[in-house]
């Protein structure tokens, strides 16, 4: 290592030239700024399709070579831009959008900054077309040289950028193929078109239609951008909390994927990637999605907008919520409310035309791979939207909570863990006099049918309206004994094991502090962390649920956990080590395979998965039940051919 002396520093000093305090030319200043707004084609077309939409757009028309490096249009049927403005919309922060503090404060459009055209015109060609409705005729404006001249279109603008970063040839070095500059081109798009399903859009490269989405409702723009089946495999979401309303659709665990590529975030409107209300999903699953599977959802979250920044990042990418705590909880409710709506608690619709028309649809309404799909529940119009979006057929549709969930008695919860093999699930006892058999229900009248047989000590096969029903019975009654152990043990603290001999470990200055400062909590977790000395900890108690664990281990994670989230974390690592100590006592306590189960039994399971939240899948996101429907069962045995 090379030691500097004060004197060999001061002579360093004296030997540098002193560079002086000057002002940036005006089109450096731009560059600058064009580094932060356009990294690539698509941060072109995201500006300029903000712009478009601002101007009350009903048709976009974005039109791309190679990529969009060579050529970047966008045209649209808006309102146009005055003749004499049109200079001062190549200027740097010039902006129709806002014009004070108060302005910036409460800013409901998609552009504001009045930096992007600027910025795209300081490192590429750009040309200007537009109309009004009052003007005889376009005029088209060339940035580069300012010429201003007459031109031929409708009334709307055009904006042409040609050669990007033909100035900067560092920056284009950066660029990646045509293809790959295209995806994301067509992604920003994508997400333009989720959130105004009221405007039709189009992108063109190389003179060919690439993607098209016409005016549509929501859930058909839904349908149209990801495609029937997530429109068929995710429920509707609807949550008011204040001035904050969370609506969109969110997947179900069984279409989970391997990347984050099927979520979308909207905030008034506006597309936004924000680590707080992705956690807040990601919470939501966590009963239900294991593993580094991810979630799919559409999520529009309306607030007013005093309560929220989107001046936060040069790409209006990021917001900052004041309140990030209140954001966080509605987001989970709204997503974990959504996704504990059982289909085998709902009541079964069948639709007109009989039992033959019905035989099509799963239970409940649901469709069955090869049938023909019944209408979904229509996503909930967001409010930024215009009326006439919601008057274009589509209604808003209550929302079931599903039924609420029995208590079971902690004595009764502590023996079921206990008992080894575990006992069955309570069947009621036959009364002393039969009842007739036209007063019993029929498989038609219980979604899940009735149970006609096991199959391998593993599944039960009932029979419903539908066809057949085929259940895994310990995943199904482990999400059932899960959900009651949930409901009976409800806020109590997790009860802890001392340890005859404390774990010490070195912490970190951080995990020190956390350990101090969230005592309380860990000690709700079952765990005591204090200090033993001056940079170490030492673990006192462990979760008695987890006596075989590494406690050493288990600390540091929980304290690493806590450490990221923050005080909004600690209420969310308290209620997941409730929940992954319960979840293993339900694997436990559930029924195994190769138990021989009676009729009865096997019925009372299907009513408890009628009666049970997140009864389709298990602990572990797997599926707990599958329907055949008629058409299936058919096709095996050649049927109707």
């Amino acid at each position: 290592m090379t030691v500097v002396s004060a004197e060999s520093g001061t002579a360093l000093a004296a030997a540098l030239p002193r560079r002086p305090i000057r002002e940036l030319p005006d089109e450096l200043v731009s560059q600058i700024a064009a580094g932060e707004v356009v990294e690539r084609p698509a941060s072109v077309v995201r500006e300029l399709v903000d712009n478009a939409l601002d101007a009350g757009a009903s048709q976009i028309n974005v039109k791309l070579m190679a990529g969009g490096v060579r050529s970047i249009v966008v045209e649209d049927d808006g309102i146009g831009i005055a003749s004499a403005e049109l200079p001062l919309a190549l200027r740097r922060h010039a902006t129709s959008k806002i014009g004070s503090l108060d302005d910036l404060e409460a800013v409901s459009t998609m552009g504001f900054r009045g930096e992007a055209l600027a910025a795209i015109a300081s490192v590429a060609d750009v040309s200007l077309l537009s109309r009004t409705a009052s003007a005889p005729h376009a005029l088209r404006l060339d940035a580069r040289s300012g010429e201003l001249g007459p031109a031929a279109r409708a009334v709307g603008t055009s904006v042409e950028v040609r050669e990007l970063f033909f100035n900067t040839p560092a920056r284009r070095k950066f660029l990646k193929s045509d293809s790959t500059e295209l995806a994301h081109a067509l992604e920003a798009v994508r997400r333009h078109a989720l959130a105004r399903p009221d405007v039709g859009f189009a992108v063109w490269h190389e003179g060919k239609l690439v993607a098209q989405w016409r005016p549509a409702r929501l859930d058909q723009r839904i349908r149209d951008v990801l495609g029937e089946e997530f429109l068929e495999g995710s429920r509707p979401v609807e949550h008011a909390a204040g001035p904050l309303t969370i609506q969109g659709r969110t997947a179900l665990p069984e279409l989970s994927r391997a990347r984050a590529d099927q979520q979308y975030v909207f905030v008034n409107g506006r597309y936004v990637r924000d680590r707080l209300i992705a956690h807040g999903v990601r919470s939501a699953y966590e009963d239900v999605l294991h593993g580094q599977r991810q979630p799919a959802y559409v999520l529009f979250a309306t607030i007013v907008p005093e309560l929220v920044d989107v001046n936060v990042h040069p790409t209006k990418i990021e917001v900052r919520f004041r309140d990030g705590r209140a954001v966080h909880q509605a987001v989970h409710r709204a997503v974990e409310g959504a996704l504990a709506v059982s289909r085998a608690g709902e009541v079964a619709q069948a639709p007109a035309g009989g039992a033959a028309a019905s035989a099509e649809a799963g239970p409940l309404g649901h469709p069955v791979p090869g049938a023909t799909a019944l209408p979904v529940q229509p996503t909930p119009v967001p409010p930024w939207l215009p009326a006439a979006t919601a008057a274009n057929g589509f209604m808003r549709m209550p929302r079931s909570d599903g039924p609420a969930q029995g208590a079971l008695a902690l004595q009764t919860a502590a023996a079921l863990y206990a008992q080894e093999p575990p006992a069955p699930w309570r069947v009621p006892p036959a009364p002393a006099v039969a009842a007739p058999p036209q007063d019993l229900p029929s498989a038609d009248e219980w979604p899940l049918g009735r149970a006609i047989a096991q199959i391998g000590g593993v599944y039960v096969l009932a029979e419903n309206r539908h066809g057949l029903v085929i259940v895994d019975m310990h995943a199904a009654h482990e999400r059932i004994v899960y959900e009651r152990l949930k409901a009976s043990i409800g806020a109590a603290a997790i009860e802890s094991q001392p340890l005859l001999i404390p774990a010490s470990f070195p912490a970190s200055p951080t995990e020190i502090a956390v350990a101090e400062g969230q005592r309380e909590t860990l000690l709700a977790l079952g765990l005591d962390v204090s200090p033993l000395s001056p940079g170490v900890l030492a673990v006192r108690a462990r979760p008695a649920a987890l006596a075989g664990g590494d406690a050493v281990a288990l600390a540091r994670s929980v304290l690493g956990e806590l450490a990221e989230l923050g005080d909004l974390g600690a209420q969310q690592v308290l209620q997941r080590a409730r929940d992954e100590i319960l979840a293993t006592m339900a694997c436990h306590g559930a029924v195994r395979a190769n138990r021989q189960l009676t009729l009865d039994e096997m019925n009372a399971l299907l009513r408890d998965m009628e009666r049970t939240e997140r009864a389709d899948q298990c602990n572990h996101g797997r599926p707990t039940w599958r329907q055949l429907g008629m058409r299936e069962l058919d096709a095996l045995f050649l049927r109707g051919r």
